[in-house]
């Protein structure tokens, strides 16, 4: 093994430690996947969670300062194709591989630079914050899962978007406490926290239901490598979504919702029988 191959090596695991210490839910579904498809979902997933990191956790530094420098990072890792930041090094190499687009890097960290500076959104300003911080996250892994092949990824980019942005808004409302009692923002336009009521949260419901209808068609559609890892995290995302429409919207300010464990294994199973009977109907492509 060569050096260069040696720290490429590091690098990816790098991207996988992160992913598996930061998300064990995340984690579980990468699982799933077909074991080449892992390592460029985990380069995927350490380039989101540094950025999230720098607007979300790190208050005692300069995070504007810190999100330029990491922008222009990113920039010269894509340009030169190697990177001294191990999880840059490891995405960069994976965008090359799969070409996926700048445009969809440059939009998600649009969407971190509004964290650091919006408080509150307009409907035009959320319909561009999900787009950056969500759609973007999961086209650039319909990239991996179609490896490259712009017809497919074409056809199922819409649904790839839709999924993204139901699961982006089902974190606001399971987060809605925290998002605004330690950084002050509130997602959702007009809402008001101290007068948020059974009609808000009904019509938030109410989207988010239309876009998972629409995002489960497109899991249909996937390479069977690929397929049960997205269901798993559809049903994990569903059932949590059900846990939340059923309560109060009170309930809501007073407890962040979470699936445990246990029910998570169930899902799992539940999930690997419903792929499969799809797979001997002959649904995959």
């Amino acid at each position: 093994m060569s050096s260069i191959q040696m720290y490429q090596e590091f690098c990816r695991h790098c991207s996988k430690e992160m992913t598996h210490r930061y998300s064990s839910s995340f984690s579980l579904g990468i699982r799933m996947f077909a074991k080449p498809y892992r390592g460029p979902i985990c380069a995927i997933y350490g380039f989101v969670r540094l950025a999230d990191e720098i607007v979300d956790t790190f208050h005692d530094s300069d995070q504007n300062d810190l999100l330029k420098q990491f922008r222009e990072e990113t920039t010269k890792a894509l340009k030169y194709k190697i990177s001294l930041n191990p999880i840059l090094q490891n995405f960069q190499a994976i965008v090359n591989e799969y070409q996926i687009p700048v445009e969809l890097i440059d939009a998600f960290l649009d969407s971190m630079e509004m964290d650091l500076h919006k408080k509150t959104f307009s409907k035009e300003e959320l319909k561009t914050y999900v787009y950056g911080s969500a759609e973007v996250v999961g086209l650039m892994c319909l990239c991996i899962f179609v490896k490259g092949n712009k017809q497919h990824y074409e056809k199922l980019k819409p649904y790839a978007a839709s999924l993204g942005s139901a699961f982006q808004k089902i974190n606001f409302l399971r987060d809605i406490r925290s998002d605004f009692e330690e950084r002050g923002r509130v997602y959702f336009p007009g809402l008001q926290l101290n007068h948020f009521n059974d009609f808000e949260k009904k019509t938030i419901e109410s989207e988010i239901e239309s876009e998972f209808k629409e995002g489960l068609k497109g899991i249909w559609l996937l390479p069977t490598p690929v397929k049960l890892g997205v269901y798993l995290a559809y049903t994990y995302y569903w059932r949590l979504f059900l846990k939340i429409r059923s309560a109060k919207p009170e309930q809501l300010l007073q407890k962040r919702f979470r699936i445990a464990n246990f029910q998570k294994l169930l899902l799992l199973s539940a999930s690997y029988v419903k792929v499969r009977l799809d797979f001997l109907k002959g649904r995959s492509y």
